[in-house]
């Protein structure tokens, strides 16, 4: 050692202390700042709650998390404290231990006092939070309400399976976990401490710790009784009989169930015996216990079952099984809400006289040509207008009542998609407080098209063409909106949220928000808790935000819904309607559950999955049980969220109803307008077709051999293996006296392998329509339809279609014609099955896409079949006439060739330097012998046509608007004068 090192004095004890004291300092200022930001999370929370209403749904969810917490808490740490200082008070106070154990009696005896407190509030934490996680369980089972309905095992009502099973098992093992912590925490602190003590191979255990260890065991196997006997009840949710049904089988009736009961009882009775060595110091008898215990489940709760299994039901398998698929088949139409669907045979004709088609017109009238997972990006080059807008891809579909017709649309909202800003544009400013919402909801007709094969607007346009009512436009909440907007101004201030770009030579349009959407930003503290929240400390420094200013987040219509009512499943599948004078986002909650007694357990992301809706789990995935128990809607101005009890009788609905104040309106309380919008939901539908794939068979014998399955046929206009999504359209199916909205599916044999014995076999079709713009609610909405094909009529189902028609030498021959030369693309639309004329009717829409970075699909084709009969036409009213011989009896109107401007008044060119094409409109011609007033409105219509193009040329699209609405009201006075 050096001299210098030698002479260094040592640090001072002071040093020491201060050092800590810094320490000390920084990990409470950490603490500070992480209980700062939990604080401005939960504070925002109350506030963007109190905005929307929902305050209680809130705070009753914390009081629960809380309570559960505390419950949670106090059964871990107490019973945990409690062993270990009754393991300690009650150790040897004059025990002789060997050298290892002093050591550790010296290293543990200054943290005793710590350790004792200390690691009951870590295990309390822990169980804690795990109990508040699962608040759920303990609200269902205390506020559980009766279904009504009984099992056919125990005849319990399916409450219990579905509210009360669950909370009862994790107590259980909540329980369990207690034990066995507390249980070791005994026996650790009992050997440190000399209570037990090994001393060669003897090892000596005081009584103290005998009484304590044994209290503990005997306990811990009364728990698994009642989790044996519990779990008696969990085969009526198991699956079963080679995972064809879920329910109890024959061997679970005649030897699991009576085997647990068994195994329950001598679990309690070992129990009891672990009570009696602790009082008599006899351990004998609780150790031959617990190997019967051993043994008897090896013998009794494994062998048995697997010697009935193989001896019993395997040689006599259908007779043995049967009773109990009939009771699958039953709790499972009744879990996914089919018992009523039965199957009506329809025998398919091939060979329809001319005309036969005259009593379906309403059907081929509204045929869906337009596909929405297609013409997406016509919308966009076509109504968006600038790049920082943009649509939904797919489009969303709906109808409206038009001039006093229904009329099937494909739509969408203009919402805003600030990515499309230009890098000039792009800075905090802008995103915040200028480009702020969407403008607007375009619709185009489902059934026809431009003369260019463009979609045929019947609402578009900035402003809005108002075809479909006055409304508000402005989209400030939808499915693409930014995470957050700070929106409104003082009173007299200037506007700065742009409404909508320039049209020609004008001013762009700047609004003010004027409605209730968020939280205002009312004072500096308020400012600062979003600005944590967002870790935007411009929220606190930009004088553009005020007392008035008011910031939306959470924006998405599905989030919001979720939040307010967190028990919900939500719909895939959210769309916007118009409705009484604004948008509406509708969603359709579903109450769902996994535990009802019998009933089929299915994925449910993996049920809605298609080539439409890519597989996404859902936070509850595996169900057996589903209700479509709730419809919502979100404003897309306020973001105002409405729920109606659509099904009120629904018991799980009726649960949350108590647990939450949720404020749910009933169905009386929509207005007329809303119901004529509102639809079967699809995701439902789909886990409906899925079960009635198999369960479409109610014979118990024919569901044993598997003799009828059927399964969903692959999409054929797609390149994947996804199978076909369904379709709203509407029609009107075999046996109905009018049309109807209706979404429907279709069916092919499980087993087939190929194209070649893909033949259809089953058409499912519910009725959609809630109700019409008058209010009346429909008595048929959700009436199931399944048509049955006997196999004899070897109707083709989609897939051969789809390759008949690509093997066609005259429809392969016009393909070739509109791809020139690999310029163009062909793009296969929705291929739609359509039972009229006492057939199958396949109706397939062509597009063509030329390879330019700004087009866009246009409708050019209709191919169609009949029976083993394929025609293409340009239009789908030539089409039917070429394959029913020219008199299909098909409503006349050359269907798919109205004309439509592509902007409407006010509008800009399309974006993307996108011109319409001058064949757009055709050039009107005079013909004789027509009436003074037909001649005038040719008149005007070829010098409205005149007018548009030489505007086009100019680059006047104001200018070329307005000749395009003087055209479309020529064309139309001249219909009216040809009448």
């Amino acid at each position: 050692m050096s001299s210098a090192a030698a002479s260094r004095p040592a640090r001072p004890p002071v040093d020491r202390r201060r050092r800590a004291a810094v320490w000390i300092t920084i990990g409470a200022i950490i603490v500070l700042i992480i209980a700062f930001f939990i604080f401005a999370r939960l504070f925002t929370d109350v506030l963007w709650f109190q905005q929307l209403g929902y305050l209680g749904v809130f705070a009753t969810q914390w009081w629960w998390g809380l309570g559960m917490f505390a419950v949670g808490f106090l059964g871990m740490a107490a019973p945990l404290w409690t062993a270990i200082q009754l393991a300690y008070r009650l150790r040897p106070v004059y025990a002789k231990l060997n050298t290892q154990l002093d050591r550790y009696q010296q290293v543990v005896e200054p943290l005793r006092r710590l350790a004792v407190w200390g690691i009951p509030i870590v295990f309390g934490l822990f169980a804690g939070i795990a109990a508040a996680s699962h608040w759920q369980l303990a609200a269902e089972w205390l506020h559980s309400t009766p279904f009504g309905t009984t099992d056919p095992q125990f005849h319990i009502d399916i409450s219990f399976y579905v509210f009360k099973l669950p909370f009862f098992h994790a107590l259980v093992s909540f329980t369990s976990a207690v034990l066995i912590i507390s249980f070791l925490a005994t026996v650790a602190t009992a050997y440190l401490y000399g209570s037990i003590r090994a001393s060669g191979r003897e090892l000596r255990i005081s009584r103290s710790a005998r009484v304590q260890i044994a209290v503990i065991a005997a306990v811990y196997l009364i728990v698994q009784g009642i989790s044996v006997w519990l779990n008696r009840y969990d085969t009526l949710t198991d699956s079963n009989v080679k995972d064809s049904i879920t329910g109890a089988a024959y061997t679970d009736v005649h030897a699991t169930i009576p085997a647990r009961t068994i195994l329950s009882g001598i679990a309690v009775i070992v129990g009891l015996l672990f009570v009696f060595a602790a009082a008599t110091g006899r351990w004998r008898y609780p150790m031959v216990g617990l190997g019967l215990l051993i043994v008897s489940a090896l013998v009794i709760g494994t062998l048995y079952p697997w010697g009935v299994q193989k001896l019993e039901v395997d040689p006599s398998e259908k007779p043995r099984e049967t009773p109990y698929v009939a009771q699958a088949i039953k709790a499972t139409r009744q879990a996914y809400g089919v018992s009523d669907v039965s199957g009506t045979t329809y025998n398919v004709t091939n060979d329809t006289p001319a005309g036969a088609l005259r009593e379906d017109a309403d059907t081929t009238a509204n045929i869906r040509i337009m596909d929405p997972t297609i013409v997406s990006p016509a919308f966009s080059q076509l109504q968006q207008f600038r790049q920082y807008y943009s649509f939904s891809d797919p489009l969303d579909v709906d109808r409206y009542d038009i001039d006093g017709t229904t009329q099937d649309t494909v739509m969408a909202v203009r919402e805003l998609n600030q990515s499309g800003l230009g890098s000039g544009s792009q800075n905090w400013f802008n995103n915040t407080f200028v480009y702020t919402h969407g403008y607007g909801l375009v619709a185009a007709a489902g059934n026809t098209r431009a003369s260019d094969g463009a979609p045929n607007f019947v609402e578009s346009g900035i402003p809005t063409s108002t075809n479909l009512g006055n409304y508000q436009p402005r989209v400030y909440f939808g499915e693409d909106s930014p995470s957050y907007s700070i929106v409104g101004a003082p009173k007299g201030g200037k506007p700065v949220e742009l409404d909508y770009p320039a049209n020609g030579n004008g001013p762009a349009t700047y609004n003010t928000y004027s409605g209730n959407g968020g939280p205002k930003l009312s004072n500096v503290f308020v400012r600062l808790m979003y600005a944590l929240k967002f870790q935007d400390e411009q929220i606190v420094l930009s004088d553009q935000v005020n007392p008035d200013s008011q910031i939306l987040y959470d924006r998405d219509p599905v989030q919001r819904v979720e939040k307010v009512a967190p028990f919900l499943t939500l719909d895939s599948n959210p769309y916007p309607s118009v409705v009484d004078g604004h948008i509406d986002w509708i969603i359709d909650g579903f109450t769902t559950s996994n535990e009802y007694p019998y009933s089929m357990t299915q994925s449910l992301s993996g049920a809605i999955a298609d080539s439409q809706t890519p597989t996404s789990p859902y936070p509850t995935d595996n169900i057996n049980y589903i209700r479509n128990s709730v419809k919502a809607t979100v404003d897309a101005y306020t973001g105002q969220v409405t729920l109606y009890a659509w099904d009120p009788s629904d018991p799980v609905l009726k649960t949350w109803e108590k647990i939450l104040p949720l404020n749910i309106k009933p169905i009386s309380d929509m207005s007329a307008q809303l119901i004529s919008h509102v639809r079967y939901p699809e995701d439902l539908f789909k886990m409906q077709r899925s079960v009635l794939a198999n369960y479409h068979v109610t014979d118990a014998g024919a569901f044993f051999s598997n003799e009828d399955a059927w399964k969903t046929p692959p999409d054929p206009a797609k390149e994947n293996t996804s199978v076909q999504p369904p379709y709203y359209l509407t029609m009107k199916l075999p046996g109905q006296k009018s049309a109807a909205y209706t979404l429907y599916t279709s069916y092919i044999p499980a087993s087939s392998e190929s194209a070649s014995r893909s033949i259809l076999k089953g058409y499912l079709a519910v009725d959609s329509d809630a109700g019409d713009t008058k209010g009346k609610v429909s008595p048929n909405y959700g009436k199931f339809t399944l048509l049955t094909i006997p196999t004899s009529d070897n109707v083709w189902g989609p897939g051969q279609v789809q390759a008949t028609v690509e093997s066609d030498p005259n429809v392969s021959t016009k393909l070739n014609q509109l791809r020139i030369g690999g310029s163009t693309q062909v793009k296969y639309g929705n291929l739609l099955t359509i039972p009229v004329g006492g057939g199958m009717l396949y109706v397939e829409p062509v597009y063509v896409k030329s390879t330019g970075s700004t087009s866009y699909p246009l409708l050019q084709e209709v191919i169609v079949s009949f029976g083993t009969k394929i025609e293409m036409e340009p239009t789908l009213d030539a089409a039917l006439d070429a394959l029913f011989n020219g008199n299909s009896g098909a409503p006349t109107g050359d269907q798919g060739t109205q004309p439509t401007s592509p902007p409407t008044t006010g509008t800009s060119p399309p974006s993307g330097g996108g011109t319409p094409a001058p064949s757009a409109t055709p050039t009107p011609t005079a013909t004789p012998g027509t009436n003074a007033a037909l001649q005038q409105a040719i008149s005007n219509a070829q010098q409205a046509y005149s007018d548009a193009q030489s505007a086009m040329k100019a680059g006047d699209w104001t200018a070329y608007g307005q000749a395009q609405q003087r055209l479309q009201q020529a064309l139309q006075q001249a219909a009216a004068a040809e009448k």
